[in-house]
């Protein structure tokens, strides 16, 4: 397992850049302004843009702190993703939730390579009942959190094995095929490296109250300092 590494600190100001967009049902723009609130609170300069082509500027990507993908199930340009792929292993840190980050562009290897993983499945739909286990990590973004539970989709997932886990969630819940290999204990929140960046990745989000709740918001918010502190 590598080791995400670097301590969480507040910081003077820094550039976040949110893209949100993609399918209506995640509540992109609702989970936008949340995460544009706490970034402002800790004193980011926060660009929000509703078009994927943002990613083509090179030169945006190369000045800004921190990328916030909120954008399920859409299309990332081959230019595009080598853009962020770049950006991210210069410095740029990139942080997100639920399916605005790893489900965001099912056909781009690259981007899940980047990301740490891919949604495959929810058994149980929205609703589901469930504990996140949460993990001592070296980044110390998970420092005095708890383990809590939570009522929404429970997210299978592909998972990077060089990831960090900080988080985790037993299955299965809800019954289904993939039940018959036994229980599991899936990734929910994960840190990891893309070159010189940061990358960080929550699970929970299905719509925005189930990540405005503390501790997912907490979790976040951690994770934005962090992924942003690459530089």
């Amino acid at each position: 397992m590598a080791n995400a590494g670097g301590a969480v600190n507040a910081a003077a100001k820094r550039a976040a850049l949110i893209v949100q967009g993609g399918w209506d049902g995640h509540e992109p723009r609702r989970v936008s302004k949340l995460f544009r609130q706490v970034l402002e609170r800790e004193g980011f300069a926060v660009t929000v843009s509703g078009r994927l082509e943002s990613l083509e500027d090179a030169a945006l990507l190369s000045r800004i702190d921190l990328l916030v993908p909120i954008w399920t199930m859409g299309k990332i340009g081959r230019d595009q993703v080598e853009g962020v792929s770049e950006a991210v292993a210069a410095g740029t840190g990139v942080a997100g939730c639920h399916g605005g980050m790893c489900d965001a562009f099912r056909d781009s290897t690259l981007w899940q390579f980047i990301t740490g993983g891919n949604w495959v499945a929810h058994p149980g739909g929205d609703g589901t009942e469930y504990t996140v286990n949460v993990r001592a990590s070296s980044s110390g973004i998970t420092d005095g959190i708890r383990d809590f539970t939570v009522r929404s989709e429970q997210y299978y997932l592909h998972v990077d094995p060089a990831v960090e886990v900080l988080a985790t969630t037993r299955f299965p819940v809800a019954d289904g095929p993939h039940a018959a290999n036994g229980a599991v204990d899936m990734p929910v929140v994960w840190a990891k490296r893309w070159g010189a960046g940061r990358v960080f990745y929550n699970s929970l989000g299905h719509h925005a109250d189930v990540i405005a709740a503390p501790a997912p918001l907490e979790l976040m918010r951690r994770g934005f300092l962090w992924a942003a502190g690459g530089r």
